[in-house]
């Protein structure tokens, strides 16, 4: 078995937090079993792990998604990357041709796809195991996993049984029944019907057959450069809807989406994550501020506060799944970003009448990690080290760095950096392109650097920077 774990979204609903680089499922508000800050991904990762299916999974992303996947994952995690952002269908599609074409897999595979960022015990990856064995025995074409409802949610999508079935351990499947009212989710429920969580099975030969039924190759570069052509639709709408012979597992056990403000801080670790104060009497109330000023709640109940560089939510809690609904034209370029070697947060930007701009980070990186050595056409910049110690590149000179020093970056000027111990720095740029289109890559490792750059000690590296 293969696993393809769908990892996509703008996760709008969790603003400020979250943004289109930083979905729902990176957000470490959770806490992991040694007590330390973990998110979605995170867990499901350690979940994988444990249940030794990690070695066989896949995460198919956006190009946005990919430095935060390996800055909480680690650079070996498999990624199947989509040119471009589209829909589910597509970026199973393309992973089954990866699959195909690229890893070798044989067509009788069976291949599991789920969402990254389900919130669940670890005995329900066991049922994901299950779903080759129910592919196997049903004779279907697709085999779901359905979580037994505890309730009727109107959140949730259903998959109804065909009837006379009882309790057994996997069903036919008769129909779907999208985000029904109450009182029909009531009667659903009574039909047997379960929560449509997301998980599906098939043998990859089954994707690959849809794929040719499009006119589309099932090799992985040619469906690279027809990416665009691919309908824009769910696999849902384009194949399970579709599909004649459907089994349903039963998955009996802790299941939900943590999609919302509301349902998020059901789980977080705690009620209060960074710099604030709650007063006593401020109850079922939760704070969660990435600012480096306090934010202070009294006397204020069942709301959520989070605060991050781009916003400030005050909401409460039943309410804070419309912020989706009014955040938009709020939105802007993202603020905070977590990359591969770490992290950046914005701290100002400016643009003159003009059109000269100026754009103020601090940077972050992760000791043992690196910028890649790097061009810019259209902006020079100015580098304020803050803390740590490093090494840093300039023109295939490499000079070490500590607390205080200032680099100075002109236009088409080669330049990196290496963090030996956590780095941080103020870089401001100066141009009238501040893009990152407007970053030339020359190496993306230190030991290239290393390679093809010598050292310099014997002078003090203001000199050398002038």
């Amino acid at each position: 078995m293969k696993l393809i774990l769908l990892s996509g979204g703008s996760g709008k609903r969790l603003w400020p937090l979250s943004n289109d680089t930083r979905s729902k499922q990176f957000l470490q508000v959770l806490r992991s079993e040694l007590g330390e800050p973990q998110s979605m991904v995170e867990r499901v990762w350690s979940q994988l792990e444990s249940s030794s299916l990690k070695e066989v999974s896949y995460i198919a992303t956006s190009k946005s998604q990919v430095d935060i996947i390996q800055n909480q994952l680690g650079t070996d995690v498999k990624l199947i990357v989509e040119p471009e952002r589209r829909d589910t269908f597509p970026a199973i599609a393309l992973s089954c041709s990866y699959l195909y074409s690229v890893e070798g897999i044989g067509l009788d595979e069976v291949v599991a796809v789920l969402p990254v960022d389900p919130y669940v015990e670890t005995g329900f990856f066991e049922g994901v195991k299950d779903l080759e064995e129910v592919l196997q025995d049903s004779w279907t074409e697709l085999a779901l996993m359905g979580v037994v409802p505890t309730y009727p949610s109107e959140k949730y999508g259903y998959i109804v049984p065909e009837g006379g079935q009882g309790n057994q351990r996997y069903v036919r499947v008769s129909h779907f029944r999208e985000k029904p009212k109450g009182e029909q989710a009531a009667e659903l429920i009574e039909q047997q019907a379960l929560w449509n969580c997301g998980v599906f099975a098939f043998r990859l030969e089954f994707v690959i057959k849809k794929i040719e039924e499009l006119g589309f190759s099932p090799n992985y570069e040619a469906l690279r450069e027809d990416y665009s052509k691919l309908p824009k639709i769910s696999f849902d709408y384009q194949v399970v809807e579709k599909a004649k012979h459907i089994a349903a597992l039963r998955y009996d056990g802790d299941w939900k989406d943590l999609g919302t403000w509301n349902t998020l801080t059901e789980e977080m670790s705690g009620v209060l994550i960074g710099n604030g104060v709650l007063s006593e009497d401020s109850l079922n109330t939760h704070l969660i501020n990435e600012l480096d000023i306090p934010i202070t709640v009294l006397g204020l109940s069942d709301i959520v506060v989070a605060a991050s560089p781009d916003g400030i939510l005050v909401s409460d809690k039943k309410a804070s799944p419309r912020v989706k609904e009014v955040i938009n034209g709020l939105t802007g370029r993202p603020m905070f970003e977590e990359r591969r070697w770490g992290w950046y947060k914005v701290l100002d930007h400016t643009k003159s009448p003009e059109g000269q701009e100026v754009l103020t980070k601090r940077i972050g990186i992760k000791a043992g990690k690196n910028l890649s050595y790097q061009m810019h056409y259209f902006r020079s910049e100015v580098w304020t080290i803050v803390s740590g110690i490093g090494e840093f590149v300039l023109d295939g000179v490499i000079y070490p760095v500590k607390p205080g020093d200032v680099l100075n970056i002109q236009v088409q000027t080669k330049h990196g950096i290496r963090a030996v111990t956590d780095l941080e720095f103020i870089e401001v740029q100066l141009g009238k392109e501040l893009v990152e289109e407007d970053i030339v890559r020359l190496f993306m490792t230190w030991a290239e650097v290393e390679e093809y750059c010598v050292r310099q000690t014997e002078h003090p590296l203001a000199e050398k920077m002038g």
